[in-house]
């Protein structure tokens, strides 16, 4: 049986900004950016026109928003701000790290995150205390390009796993998201933060 988890709310919780729109126009101005005055109207509004289930990552979308307001700073500052404003405080789950590795000793182990913002999850997991080593394969939807509960990104992290999506187990916190992976023929088990110590007793009772 290959495994999937989720990241954010069932391996580690993250305190996220309380104002993502002004967290990122600070970090903007920071960087000497021009924020527009009806920032928070734009940061609030799509500007790409992208197809069901695709992840749109921030960055694209600061970028577009800014656009509008007719302020066009280099992509790259754009990218550092976004990754500054998200920057995580992690808290890591109690037995998540046993959770992987009772997952591990069954067969291949994944990560399937949905994350826009470029670098957090890779941050996040140095900032925890599981061992990324752990995983076969890490797959976030800003880098696939699809997000839970698209069945694209389910077949992303199996294809990786060297499995179809219909042998393969996902754990989340969130059953619109981390759930959906039964329609696409997969395996489901909820499991957030406080629950995530049941889950060895739980993989050998689906082996």
């Amino acid at each position: 049986m290959a495994v999937s988890f989720d990241l954010f709310g069932t391996l580690v919780a993250v305190a996220y900004p309380s104002d993502p729109a002004a967290a990122v126009a600070a970090e903007l101005r920071s960087l000497g950016v021009t924020v527009p005055d009806d920032w928070h109207s734009l940061y609030g509004t799509a500007h790409i026109d992208a197809p069901s289930g695709a992840e749109v990552p921030l960055p694209a979308h600061v970028s577009a928003a800014l656009k509008q307001g007719d302020v066009q700073p280099d992509d790259s500052l754009i990218r550092r701000a976004v990754i500054n404003a998200f920057d995580p405080d992690v808290e890591t789950a109690p037995g998540a790290q046993d959770a992987i590795e009772a997952a591990g000793a069954i067969g291949p182990v994944g990560l399937l995150s949905n994350c826009s913002v470029p670098e957090l999850v890779a941050r996040t997991l140095i900032r925890s205390d599981i061992d990324r080593a752990a995983f076969d394969t890490i797959v976030t939807s800003v880098a696939c390009g699809w997000r839970k509960p698209d069945c694209r990104a389910f077949e992303a992290v199996a294809t990786q796993l060297e499995c179809t999506v219909s042998e393969l187990t996902h754990v989340g916190d969130t059953d619109q998201t981390d759930g959906g992976i039964e329609a696409c023929g997969g395996r489901y088990i909820g499991a957030d933060v406080p629950s995530i110590q049941t889950l060895p007793d739980r993989f050998e009772a689906v082996e």
